[in-house]
């Protein structure tokens, strides 16, 4: 049985849909204080929090838990930079009380939800999984050292993990039973398709000075579907035998803004007001992740690739749960 710590959020409760499909027995774990009790329609749901540690033991004694995926974390950089002891103790501590139970019950496997942020300014395009990792604000650094604790539990203790870096997740699941809902809303795609909606008068462009083709941000957005099956991918790596590593997921191209923008007019049919502001500290000109490496040993080859598809299935998902 396989335990999903997040497992009510907007990609643990996708993948738990993906291990559920697949075969798998599972067992979300949420304080549901920024998940979605909708969103967890498989598996057994326990309502918990890391910090209990006697409540995540209860949990253990009940269920035959043989493997973790490990997605409880805030993940708000902002909010991390206002109030960094928030994240180091939700994050990084609340990792800790978890490692310690599967350490006391054997269970020895564990998928860690990371981040591109890790990687701090690129120096490079696109990003690999050996360029440097110099984190720029607390949720960053706390996913960061969380890996470093990985590999020292590795060599002590002898946990297998695998480490996988999302670049920016986006879209629907297919026949729209989960989607992206978080309060607040940071995200770009389903910040656009508000005001779409007509929820929102208008989207924020952040800065409209950098060194792209058209001097807005480029990022990597990735499916949300194809992150869940990459989970599944390395779960299954780790049970034949697989060494502990990291991999990066992304679809190794990049979208301006402007493109998210355009795209999501075209496919909405709707004008999308735009308000040009002042750029973020700490945001970068353009982050594209290369993938290869978790093509060649995990086998994972995204499924939804372009970015009309990906901002359709959002699309599609939000004027459902908005009608």
């Amino acid at each position: 049985m396989v335990l999903i710590t997040g497992g009510a959020g907007y990609i643990g409760s996708q993948t738990n849909k993906n291990l559920s499909l697949a075969g798998y027995s599972t067992v979300v774990f949420d304080n549901l204080s920024r998940g979605n009790l909708s969103s967890v329609k498989w598996g057994v749901f326990e309502e918990g929090d890391l910090s209990n540690i006697e409540h995540l033991r209860s949990v253990f004694n009940k269920y035959n838990i043989t493997s973790v995926m490990h997605f409880a974390a805030y993940s708000y950089v902002g909010e991390s930079v206002n109030d960094p002891e928030k994240y180091y103790y939700n994050n990084l501590v609340n990792t800790l009380n978890l490692l310690k139970i599967m350490r006391e019950f054997n269970v020895n496997k564990i998928i860690f939800s990371s981040t591109c942020s890790t990687y701090g300014k690129p120096t490079k395009i696109p990003i690999t999984e050996d360029h440097h990792q110099i984190p720029q604000n607390p949720y960053g650094i706390s996913k960061f050292m969380i890996e470093r604790v990985l590999s020292s539990y590795a060599s002590a203790y002898q946990l297998e993990y695998v480490i996988l870096r999302y670049f920016n997740a986006a879209g629907a699941d297919s026949d729209l039973t989960i989607g992206e809902n978080h309060n607040p809303e940071t995200h770009l795609i389903p910040l656009v398709l508000d005001v779409a909606l007509g929820k929102s008068n208008c989207i924020k462009i952040f800065g409209t000075d950098y060194d792209t083709k058209d001097g807005t941000a480029i990022r990597d957005y990735i499916h949300v579907s194809d992150i869940a099956d990459a989970h599944i991918l390395a779960l299954n790596y780790l049970n034949k035998g697989g060494k502990s590593d990291a991999f990066n997921l992304g679809n190794g191209s990049g979208y301006s803004v402007k493109d998210v923008i355009d795209v999501s007019k075209k496919i909405t049919g709707k004008d999308i007001r735009i308000e040009k502001v002042n750029r973020r500290s700490g945001d970068e000109d353009c982050l594209i992740g290369s993938s290869l490496k978790a093509k060649k040993v995990l086998g994972w080859n995204p499924k939804i690739k372009e970015l009309e598809e990906i901002i359709n299935s959002a699309w599609q998902w939000h004027k459902l749960v908005n009608s």
